[in-house]
């Protein structure tokens, strides 16, 4: 691996550290650090540059795993007796199933269709409009959910069709599921903390079912540049979990919604289709 595909691999897996699990678009930001850097030019090609960004959210799936290990092993050790932690399993099992649905029956159309820099850009300001209003809705809102542990049923159904909106890319997973835990009476940091545990699942399924499916695009002389984009995503989202879950629990997600609307303004700026 040269020096400059080390440091571009380097570049690329704080971008999936840092922008995972904070409600910005992961997607939206590889695509413009990609793009600026022609990362598919220095690891060989696009498709294989593709992979690499599926395969790095390994780090980050990794980081949430053993971030909240703990938590999860008390929550599984518990539900044979306790039945506020067998509810929430149910619950997250439950928000797992309609974007794992409808993603399996539209992953084609939508890598065809709705993968471009001018679709998350459109995405990313949607998203943000949405989080805006949402969180001004909040405000009037009385005796919110402050524990996972009174999450139900129909609360794990109601974020797991808001993660639908996440197969869009620019979305992001985290904002979709975090608004739709808000509009199902949780608190901030209580949906945050479903959305994490949310992830699990959900992130690993989707990269799995997308490696099987690109594996072979993968070559020898690529796999250190593989490795490294995923350790670095790793090192990054430990940081970044601990850092949001701290902001969350004192602050709202307006400068979110706001970046959201700068960033796909300029992608949307940037990128639109013009007229021949």
């Amino acid at each position: 691996m040269d020096f400059n595909l080390l440091l571009q691999t380097i570049v690329m897996g704080i971008v999936e550290g840092l922008t995972e699990f904070l409600p910005i678009s992961s997607t939206g930001h590889l695509i413009i650090v990609g793009g600026v850097l022609q990362f598919d030019a220095s690891i060989g090609s696009k498709a294989l540059a593709g992979t690499f960004e599926v395969f790095i959210q390994l780090g980050a799936i990794i980081a949430v795993m053993l971030y909240f290990a703990r938590d999860l092993i008390s929550l599984v050790k518990r539900a044979p007796s306790d039945k506020s932690a067998q509810r929430l399993l149910i619950a997250v099992a439950v928000a797992f199933v309609p974007a794992a649905i409808i993603g399996v029956l539209l992953n084609n159309l939508i890598d065809k269709y709705l993968f471009s820099p001018f679709t998350v850009g459109i995405a990313l300001v949607v998203g943000g409009i949405i989080m805006l209003l949402v969180e001004r809705w909040v405000q009037t809102r009385k005796q919110p959910i402050t524990t996972l542990d009174r999450v139900d049923l129909k609360q794990g159904l109601g974020i797991g069709i808001a993660q639908i909106a996440s197969l869009f890319p620019g979305m992001s997973r985290s904002a979709s599921t975090i608004v739709g835990g808000l509009l199902m009476g949780l608190d901030r940091s209580t949906a945050l903390r479903f959305s994490f545990y949310l992830s699990i699942p959900t992130m690993v399924a989707a990269t799995l079912y997308k490696l099987v499916k690109e594996i072979n695009t993968i070559n020898g002389s690529a796999v250190p540049a593989f490795v490294l984009g995923a350790v670095v995503s790793f090192a990054v989202a430990i940081v970044v979990i601990k850092w949001f879950l701290g902001y969350v629990a004192k602050h709202d997600l307006r400068p979110f919604a706001w970046y959201r609307l700068a960033l796909g303004a300029l992608m949307i700026a940037f990128y639109i289709p013009l007229p021949r």
